[in-house]
């Protein structure tokens, strides 16, 4: 009971094999945040097998790419997948000459757990590569999708340019995220009018929404008021949240799909004012059946929600990114067909919070090299790093095997 009580929170770390089983990835998480000053770095080991390695070399890649085209119709040497970002190093064995990093807390207990036969390796992303985005295929599309994809390989070769084998590779595939702001920017609000002819005034729309920043499964309230002044009837009021992705490759496309809506019946004629508040709630399960759709990440949907906005540090890195999403409301007044109709939109950002709880800090207990392990606990789906002043107890989680149908291993 009391070594229960004096057990510290486990930290979950993933491992992923190769076909063969003779190389094995370690790495502590699959999401790493990008705090525009800088990214998490990629770190973890790999675990070779120096029996099978012998004279090769292991090597490992990190790969941003952004997939757009459909791979079955890759049929003349056509490319449907542009590479945003590429960092590839040598993990085993260590290059001579190498200024050797410090390794990380995660790195000096999972080589400790592991033995000598674990090499570290980490990568560090610059703050302007994209984040991680999947356009939403049609319903009863198959393949993978489109969107900025992630990929950490590790593999066994003579040089750092061969083709890799599937028996002796290990792929992963991780995210680059970013959370909201801390401070919330001003209040989006606007003012638009419309004349028309033989009319004494005008027809007045003020729009402002609560607050700027907004997290995913936040209600958005929009405040609306029309003055009108006009000889004019405002027939309908249509609010609407869109998302805009623009494609930035070859030239910039912009993908615009409407993820919430609501609308009043409610008139206002000449003369008369009117003050409303819509509230609007941009869901994904509203929206599972909208081609195109940008999402956060994977395309599982209980795994994922509509993509966050991107935050453009650098607008010379536009290109880079991929793709750039962004959310307006939009504010529609229905005239009729031969008044036409009076639009207001405001800009606002919808993120993901950051996580009030960090992983827990470090302590400074070293775990003892003669602790006992159980061999069988690989069936067990968790690594536990337990740091006790008497060793770590490991439980090793499996790495989800993203695959696509048919894929199998060579």
């Amino acid at each position: 009971m009391d070594d229960s009580v004096n057990k510290r929170q486990a930290t979950r770390v993933f491992k992923k094999s190769s076909p063969n089983g003779k190389i094995t990835v370690y790495l502590g998480k699959r999401d790493f945040v990008d705090h525009i000053s800088h990214v998490d770095p990629i770190d973890g080991v790999v675990l070779i097998d120096p029996d099978y390695v012998k004279d090769r070399k292991v090597f490992g890649h990190v790969l941003a790419a952004f997939k757009y085209g459909r791979e079955d119709l890759d049929v003349l040497g056509l490319t449907f997948r542009k590479d945003l970002y590429l960092a590839a190093k040598q993990i085993y064995p260590v290059q001579p000459g190498t200024q050797p990093r410090e390794l990380t807390r995660l790195q000096e207990r999972l080589i400790k757990k592991l033995g000598s036969n674990a090499y570290p390796f980490y990568f560090e992303l610059p703050p302007h590569c994209p984040a991680s985005v999947t356009l939403q295929p049609a319903p009863g599309d198959t393949g993978k999708p489109c969107g900025v994809d992630y990929e950490l390989k590790a593999f066994v070769g003579e040089t750092q340019d061969d083709k890799p084998h599937k028996r002796n590779s290990v792929r992963l595939a991780i995210r680059k995220i970013m959370y909201a702001p801390s401070k919330q920017g001003e209040q989006p609000s606007t003012e638009v009018s419309k004349d028309f002819m033989m009319s004494p005034s005008k027809l007045h729309l003020e729009a402002s929404l609560d607050k700027e920043l907004y997290h995913h499964g936040e209600n958005i309230a929009v405040n609306v008021h029309i003055a009108n002044n006009s000889n004019r009837t405002v027939k309908k009021i249509k609010v609407s949240v869109r998302q805009f992705a623009d494609i930035c490759l070859f030239s910039t496309a912009q993908y615009k799909c409407t993820v919430a809506e609501a609308e009043s019946d409610i008139g206002v004629a000449p003369g008369f004012t009117l003050s409303k508040v819509f509230s609007l709630k941009p869901t994904l399960a509203d929206n599972k059946d909208k081609r195109g759709l940008a999402l956060d990440g994977q395309l599982k949907h209980e795994d994922t929600n509509l993509a966050s906005s991107t935050i453009v540090a650098d607008p010379s890195q536009r290109e880079n990114l991929g793709i750039i999403v962004q959310y307006k409301v939009k504010v529609k007044l229905c005239l009729g067909a031969l008044a036409g109709e009076l639009v207001a939109e405001l800009p606002f950002i919808l993120m993901h919070p950051k996580p009030e709880e960090e992983e827990p800090a470090p302590s400074t207990a070293r775990p003892s090299p003669t602790h006992k392990t159980e061999d069988g606990v690989e069936d067990t789906n968790l690594i536990q790093l337990d740091e006790e002043a008497d060793g770590d107890d490991i439980i090793f989680e499996d790495f989800a095997r993203l695959r696509l149908k048919g894929e199998t291993d060579a």
